[in-house]
């Protein structure tokens, strides 16, 4: 099939959604089929650029600024992307060229015109990824109230909900949100559809825990953003808790915008069992993860919305199991306890979470079928064969 992927966010982004839409895309050509994606390109010089990476055809399209943005010009600038790529896209070579299918991923909510305007060309079915329900999160955050902000970012999103023929979430607890009429007014077909990640080989890393003070601790690991949403506070408090025990180290790689609190507080209280360092190429990862032995999860306990982060595929593809702090209810709960593949903590409680960490600590020399477990996890649920073989039924359906 020839297969149209619509994304605000691609490499060399190092986004996990980046990520995602690059291992999706490398695998619909595994597959046999076309896949061209058409990102949002902010920084591009001309208005379209058009390029070949793993046999896979990129169609950067000049958009506005939407990062690192105060939110009203942020708001401004994803509301008219869809608007300008579309603009772009028809001065490109591509202009004319119809498709057999439509997938874009949200975030953003803001795509839906031009698959709308594809769909329309190509006369085929649209698939939304869907991988966070906004504006929703943000309420359950305190990030926003139920004020016009909120209705307007709901009426975006109900739109591209609308436009979609499938929808495909990522957990099964969030299919109970769009179990609701006022949301699937057009009776969408909605599915679950796993978040994915393509295993990649050991190229190395610029970080060596064994030259710094965590040097022969048993590593835990959080790599990737550190913001409101994940709730970072409960696991620095933990990081403090377990200050002397000398058999624990904890490392943090990323960015995010609790990233230099968070470090300047472990400075202050002068805490040597911790490491805060910057975001590191993707192509790092599977080094890193090669020196540790535990990943953490956080997520804001305030979330009602479930969420797999993306980051949980990774430590799973890498064999490392995982402590969890996670919003009550959420699928990923009896995800890990079903396959126990580590620990997870509901109620933010320091004291289960220290006992856990020990736990944990201890069970990875003693249970040796845990790292499988944890590959065997990522395998059957996680793969992006998995995903391009339901995306490819579901638009032939």
């Amino acid at each position: 099939m020839r297969i149209v992927l619509i994304a605000d966010t691609y490499p060399p982004l190092r986004s996990s959604g980046a990520i995602q839409l690059r291992d999706l895309a490398t695998e619909f050509v595994k597959q046999g089929h076309y896949p061209t994606v058409m990102v949002a390109s902010p920084n591009a010089v001309n208005d379209w650029k058009i390029e070949m990476l793993d046999g896979v055809r990129i169609v950067r399209l000049k958009s506005p600024k939407t990062k690192d943005v105060n939110y009203v010009l942020r708001t401004l600038a994803e509301f008219l992307m869809p608007y300008l790529m579309l603009r772009n896209l028809r001065k490109s070579p591509l202009a004319h060229e119809t498709w057999d299918g439509v997938v874009w991923y949200s975030p953003s909510i803001f795509l839906g015109p031009l698959a709308k305007k594809l769909k329309k060309l190509s006369k085929c079915k649209g698939y939304l990824i869907i991988r966070d329900i906004f504006p929703e999160w943000a309420v359950d955050m305190g990030i926003m109230g139920r004020g016009l902000p909120y209705y307007f970012f709901k009426w975006i999103a109900n739109n591209q909900y609308f436009i979609a023929d499938i929808i495909g979430v990522q957990t099964a607890g969030n299919l109970k949100y769009f179990g609701d009429s006022s949301i699937n007014k057009n009776n969408q077909r909605t599915e679950v559809l796993h978040n994915w990640l393509a295993c990649q080989p050991n190229q190395g890393c610029t970080i060596e825990i064994a030259k710094t003070r965590l040097a022969g601790r048993k590593i835990f690991v959080y790599a990737g953003n550190m913001g409101v949403a994940q709730g970072m506070d409960v696991i620095f408090e933990l990081v403090k808790n377990l200050n002397t025990n000398s058999d624990i180290g904890f490392l943090f790689v990323g960015r995010g915008s609790d990233v230099k609190r968070l470090r300047d507080r472990a400075l202050n209280l002068g805490l040597d069992n911790c490491i805060f360092l910057g975001e590191i190429d993707p192509i790092e990862i599977p080094g890193l993860y090669s020196q540790c032995h535990v990943g953490l999860v956080s997520l804001d306990a305030r979330h009602k919305t479930h969420n797999i982060p993306g980051k949980f595929l990774s430590y799973m593809l890498h064999g490392l199991p995982v402590l969890a702090n996670v919003n009550s209810g959420n699928d990923l709960v009896d995800l890990i306890k079903y396959e126990q593949v580590g620990r997870v903590c509901t109620n933010s409680s320091l004291k289960s979470l220290s006992t856990m960490t020990i736990e944990l600590a201890e069970a990875i020399s003693s249970d040796h079928d845990m790292s499988h477990r944890c590959k065997r996890l990522a395998k059957k649920l996680f793969s992006p064969q998995i995903a391009v073989n339901q995306i490819i039924s579901a638009l032939q359906a």
